[in-house]
């Protein structure tokens, strides 16, 4: 049996997102527009400011969807492509 890792075949920049849980408590919560994407990390507007996270250490909910982090690692354009 194969143990495929299951990504996400999505473009989210532009979306709003919600920092659901995270390794570092302190950005749990942070919500705003996703800016820029990364292979491993995401840049968010916030009304405080440009936040950046990091893909495998969160949850994030985008369109009233819960998705792990580690689901979104590498490039967009390759995960979009698969």
């Amino acid at each position: 049996m194969q143990n495929k890792k299951k990504t996400e075949r999505t473009a989210i920049i532009g979306k709003l997102i919600r920092v659901e849980d995270a390794a570092n408590k302190t950005i749990i919560g942070i919500n705003g527009k996703i800016i820029d994407e990364t292979k491993n990390t995401i840049t968010i507007q916030t009304t405080k400011g440009i936040k950046k996270i990091i893909k495998d250490q969160t949850t994030i909910m985008i369109d009233n969807r819960k998705i792990n982090g580690k689901n979104l690692i590498g490039r967009a354009e390759a995960r979009i492509k698969q």
